[in-house]
Parts: C-alpha cells; structure tokens; sequence
C-alpha cells in the first residue's frame, strides 16, 4: 500500500524501470533499455560501445535486485520497489548512483556522437525519449541536466541528477 506523498512519487518512477510495462522490473527491462539505446544512436551491440552498454545493464539490474528483490523471483514488483530499493536507497543517494553509473556511462558513450566526453542536450534528450520519457518532456527534462549550462552534459551531472529524481527526499 503506498501511503505517504513519497511513495507516491517514487511508485510513479516505477513505470520508467518497467520498459516493457508489465508490472514488474526484470533483467529484460534493462537488456532491452539497452537494445533500444543500441538502435537509437545506430551502435552494435558487438562494439566495444555496445558491450559495455549491456554490461552496465546486468550491474544495474543485480544492484537493483539485490536490493530490492525481496522474494528472490528475479523479478521487482511495485511494492517491492517503493518498500524496498528506494527506501534503502533514500539515505544513501551515492550508492543508488554506483548501481546506476556503469549504465550510464555506457548509454553516455553511446550517446555522444563526437566522443568528446559529453553529449548535448538533443542527444540527451534521445536518450530519455528511448527510454520512456514523453517527447514533449524529454528536451526540457535534458536541458535541466546541464546543470552549468555550457551545453555539454557529463557523466556526474548525470549521474547526480539521476541519484536525486530516484532518491527524492521526503
């Protein structure tokens, strides 16, 4: 039962893990978050690129089952991530970025068509469509990424804003 505002905020970013959308989060939701990034931006998955990007899709989805999978089915239910992931979570905001980071690093790479490092804010916003974020949100929540506004965004200003819209205080 979800039943504090909170809950209800972080039960709504359930639906951004569960790609698929049926009801539950697995390792398909993030082997195919990857697939979809993979064809997005025309990478391989055989590409040093692509590899690292499926890699850092299994050590998302073991950091998230590890902490959240409370019954052991290798799938996380709703309840289970409000009641669980994110809870644990909550206090410590570093270790939800260390579960997320080798993904996004990856997906980073994948993203920055001139490799310099960063990506712009219409590749971010690529990124976000790919992955589930309405069309019409997807370039302004991109833009907010660029948290010093020099157009380029880098892995910690992902990293750091992706800790906080998952680990939102109460």
């Amino acid at each position: 039962m979800v039943s504090t505002e909170y809950e209800r905020r972080i039960a709504a970013r359930f639906a951004t893990f569960d790609q698929d959308g049926n009801g539950y989060i697995d390792r398909e939701d993030f082997s195919g978050a990857a697939k979809k990034l993979l064809a997005e931006f025309d990478t391989t998955a055989r590409s040093d690129r692509g590899q690292a990007l499926y890699i850092g899709a299994e050590a998302f989805w073991q950091g998230m089952a590890g902490i959240a999978d409370r019954d052991g089915d290798q799938r996380i239910t709703r309840e289970e991530f409000v009641n669980g992931a994110v809870k644990r979570l909550r206090d410590n905001p570093d270790r939800f970025a260390d579960i997320a980071r080798p993904f996004l690093d990856a997906a980073l790479a994948v993203a920055d068509s001139d490799q310099d490092g960063a990506v712009t804010i219409d590749e971010a916003a690529r990124v976000l469509k790919v992955l589930g974020v309405p069309d019409d949100l997807a370039t302004t929540a991109a833009g907010t990424l660029d948290a010093d506004a020099d157009g380029r965004i880098t892995e910690p200003e992902i990293v750091t804003a992706f800790a906080r819209y998952f680990t939102v205080p109460e």
